[in-house]
């Protein structure tokens, strides 16, 4: 078994790479909750009544009215706790906002806050009106929505949203832009500072000096954090043989791999998947109803 891969196949979009429906009509289209996927879209969701509970790479976050999450393509999440949850749940390709709205480097991006508590400040009325224009233009009659300004309205609402208060906005700068991009595609063949400062033409001290300014960790950390990560969701998530983990990760031994894995989680592969392996083996993920059973 595999981490299963949800791609975007929305009934309802009228606009190819985009569609915002009511949490709780995403919710009706599970088929069990509690089911995980990789996504393979970004989504971002605004809580406005109830509570419940989304977990995103083993991050469980509390929803609750003036919750915002934003899951990017690539990462692994499971809907817990449906509860009582209602809001607005938005989906978009990364190719849908347009390239020159100022928010490309925000959908291209696959790393970032997932959780934004705002409770009922200021920004979470600006980022619900937003939402509403949204959904008021992809609710036009058929052969009248205009994927322009539902590109625009979309990159207004990101470009806000980037704009909220977290730890390091920004930091790092197109140094650390383009090295977890590299990293991202490369990071089960290269673990080495030393190669992604060649690919990319810096040296390994200007890399250290984005990497520390974005996350507070030196580069090699950052890297050890990606492989470690990817690790974690492969054991908790599949059925693969620790032996298939370590070869999938570039690791020539397993033993290799079982150190470094110790290292990083202070715990083994065998011990980290007894304690993370979810209750239903099967794990199929909820699929839209009119994609077929074996996309």
């Amino acid at each position: 078994m595999s981490i299963p891969n949800l791609g975007f196949a929305p009934p309802e979009a009228g606009v190819p790479g985009f569609e915002i429906v009511g949490l709780a009509t995403l919710h009706g289209r599970m088929r069990r909750p509690g089911e995980l996927h990789r996504v393979a879209f970004h989504s971002l969701t605004l809580v406005t009544a109830g509570t419940g509970t989304r977990t995103v790479d083993f991050v469980t976050h509390p929803c609750r009215p003036g919750t915002l999450l934003w899951v990017r393509p690539g990462q692994v999440q499971r809907y817990g706790d449906l509860g009582t949850t209602d809001g607005v749940h938005l989906m978009f390709t990364p190719a849908f906002p347009p390239s020159f709205s100022g928010a490309e480097h925000l959908v291209s991006a696959w790393y970032g806050p997932v959780c934004h508590q705002l409770g009922t400040s200021p920004e979470y009325a600006v980022l619900a009106t937003l939402l509403s224009q949204l959904r008021a233009e992809a609710a036009r009659p058929p052969g009248t929505v205009s994927a322009e300004i539902l590109g625009l309205q979309l990159a207004a609402l990101l470009l806000h949203v980037g704009r909220l208060p977290h730890d390091r906005p920004r930091a790092g700068g197109d140094v650390y832009a383009r090295f977890r991009a590299e990293l991202e595609r490369s990071y089960a063949t290269v673990r080495r500072a030393e190669d992604y400062a060649h690919r990319l033409g810096y040296t390994v001290k200007t890399l250290t000096r984005a990497c520390v300014a974005a996350t507070g960790q030196p580069v090699k950390h950052v890297i050890d954090g990606r492989v470690a990560l990817e690790a974690q969701r492969l054991l908790a998530h599949t059925d693969e043989p620790v032996a298939a983990v370590a070869r999938r990760l570039g690791f020539s031994e397993p033993t290799n791999f079982g150190k470094f894995f110790t290292r990083r989680t202070g715990s083994t592969p065998g011990e980290f998947r007894r304690v993370h392996r979810p209750s239903n083996p099967s794990n199929e993920p909820f699929r839209y109803p009119a994609e077929p059973a074996d996309a």
